[in-house]
């Protein structure tokens, strides 16, 4: 899979989890600021995350993840490249 496809699946994810226009995301887009996700919102949202890719995400690797961009490089380095 590559950059485009991985991040088409996390800004599906992210559209679907946060009721957000798919059009409207971009790698920039912050999960705290602008995407308003509390604490349980975003670690939910890390378990798709790892449901999705066969990724294993810790709580160490999950605080750096803040935006769509950052969680696209997360993958592409930890997922299952099927």
């Amino acid at each position: 899979m590559d950059r485009q496809e991985t991040f088409n699946k996390i800004a599906d994810i992210i559209a679907d989890r946060f009721e957000v226009e798919r059009d409207t995301i971009t790698e920039n887009l912050n999960f705290k600021q602008d995407l308003n996700a509390d604490s349980i919102d975003f670690v939910e949202f890390v378990l798709e995350l790892e449901d999705t890719f066969g990724a294993e995400i810790n709580d160490e690797d999950a605080e750096k993840l803040n935006t769509i961009g950052q969680a696209v490089d997360f993958v592409m380095a930890h997922g299952s490249q099927e």
